[in-house]
């Protein structure tokens, strides 16, 4: 038989596009109204400044709006406010760092800023709310719901009932699942096991099973079901092609859900390549305008925090020449971003001592090793601070998963599962692990597991915001216990 002729349209589709076009452009026509109330009550008119502000906003807005996906996700009400709250602060604080840099920010009226800030949230907030309500009202009335079916009863089957019972945009109704066969519900539970932590699985219902893969003709008749949900496992999706044309004459919708979730996903994407359904199951977050934002990050907060603590990195080295002989800094060979080795730079916190051939030692509690100005730098991490040069080198992120010693990423990769899957993204000075006091020596294997798991989290949600978060958090956690 002939293959069939690629597709001429994109085989990915955006469900109602035009409903979240028009709220996009709602919300951006209401920010520029209210900014420009705010201005002609305050200022008197529009300026050529405040004209400068209004269109750099609206960039700000289209850019981080569709980094956090406000409108391409139909989740609740509650996790729309935060993701709104994220975009439109980093849409604000894009708009504050051109002023800050532009040297422009007393051109300004900082009142009229920060009402424009929270009462722009707020309409922005009561506008989806508004949008939400409507459109869910106008479904509930206008269209009947559809009875849908699942052939699967694992965590993803588990997943996908929720969704869809919980999604008033889909406006379908799950009539049950069906088992593969009677082992499928024990074999099959295993898996999805990273679309969420096992006390959020334990607050989903379990899935409704009316009966096996066998009665499904007779299932589909019983329930009038226009649409079936394959989600099962990948060794069990010859089970789709024997179905298809069977559904396909009944004029039932096929949708396969492939249960993608048993492996460790890495900034796991759908996408197409030449109209073909590509599904990325690990890659780099920092791809395209992702890296330049990064990049641009890294290079002007590095600047800046090097322009601060100039006077305090001269005083540390001074320090350091003289509590101890010795050079100043100390350089190691690390693994960076895709494996590349690089050399760290930290201030000299040790003895100057000979290690023993091939053997990197962790500090611990009381190392002896450890000088007296070293013990006060560790236990601040001021020692860390040269690491400003490897970012502005390009070697290092302000944030990011902590470059390990080479010796260390040998020894843990054969004891961890994926472990070299934390170089998809560039090593960072401090990163979401150390925020969570991950940090210090690993004697069991279990903490380093932890640290791990954080750092494959990181490299799944990065953003501008998380990293700014990061950054935030990092000042309260400088002093943990956990460094000496």
């Amino acid at each position: 038989m002939a293959l069939p002729k690629r597709p001429l349209r994109s085989i990915l589709k955006r469900r109602g596009s035009i409903s979240t076009a028009v709220q996009a452009l709602l919300d951006l026509v209401a920010v520029m109204g209210l900014a420009f109330l705010l201005i002609r009550q305050q200022i008197g008119g529009l300026t050529a400044e405040y004209s400068v502000l209004l269109l750099l906003l609206g960039i700000g807005m289209v850019f981080a709006y569709d980094q956090f996906g406000v409108y391409r996700s139909n989740s609740s009400m509650a996790r729309k406010a935060l993701t709104l709250f994220k975009a439109w602060s980093l849409a604000y604080g894009l708009l504050l760092v051109v002023g800050f840099v532009t040297k422009q920010t007393e051109a300004y009226s900082r009142l009229l800023l920060g009402q424009l800030y929270v009462s722009g949230y707020v309409l922005q907030l009561a506008l989806q709310f508004i949008s939400r309500a409507v459109q869910t009202r106008i479904m509930q009335h206008a269209v009947p719901a559809e009875n849908v079916l699942i052939v699967g009863t694992g965590k993803l089957a588990k997943y996908l009932q929720h969704k869809v019972s919980g999604n008033p945009w889909l406006n379908q109704k799950v009539v049950g699942c069906l088992e593969l066969s009677p082992n499928d519900q024990g074999r099959s539970r295993e898996t999805g096991a990273h679309l969420y932590e096992a006390s959020d699985f334990a607050m989903l219902q379990e899935p409704n099973i009316i009966g096996p893969l066998d009665e499904m003709l007779a299932v589909i008749d019983r329930h009038d079901v226009r649409t079936v949900y394959f989600a099962i496992p990948l060794g069990e999706s010859y089970l789709i092609e024997d179905m298809y044309f069977v559904l396909l004459d009944r004029h039932v919708a096929v949708h396969w859900v492939p249960d993608i979730f048993s492996v460790l996903l890495v900034n796991h994407s759908v996408r197409e390549i030449a109209g073909l359904p590509v599904i990325t199951l690990s890659e780099t977050p920092l791809t395209g305008t992702r890296l330049l934002f990064k990049a641009v990050e890294d290079f002007v907060l590095a600047s800046l925090i090097l322009l601060m603590i100039s006077p305090l990195l001269l005083i540390i080295a001074a320090a350091v020449k003289l509590d101890s002989p010795g050079p100043i800094f100390f350089r190691q060979a690390r693994k960076g971003w895709s494996g590349k080795i690089f050399h760290i730079w930290k201030f000299r916190s040790m003895f100057v001592h000979q290690p023993e051939a091939g053997v990197v030692q962790q500090a611990k509690r009381n190392d002896p090793r450890v000088t007296r100005v070293g013990a006060f730098l560790r236990r601040t991490s001021l020692d860390e601070l040269p690491q400003v040069f490897n970012v502005l080198k390009g070697e290092m992120s302000l944030v990011g998963p902590r470059p390990h010693a080479v010796q260390h990423d040998e020894e843990y990769s054969r004891r961890i599962d994926a472990y070299f899957a934390r170089h998809n993204i560039k090593p960072g000075i401090t990163g979401l692990a150390q925020v969570r006091g991950l940090r210090g020596e690993t004697i069991e294997i279990e903490r380093m597991q932890q640290r791990i798991e954080a750092d494959i989290e990181y490299i799944n949600n990065w953003s501008l915001w998380l990293d700014l978060t990061i950054l935030v958090r990092t000042l309260g956690a400088l002093v943990g216990k956990n460094a000496y």
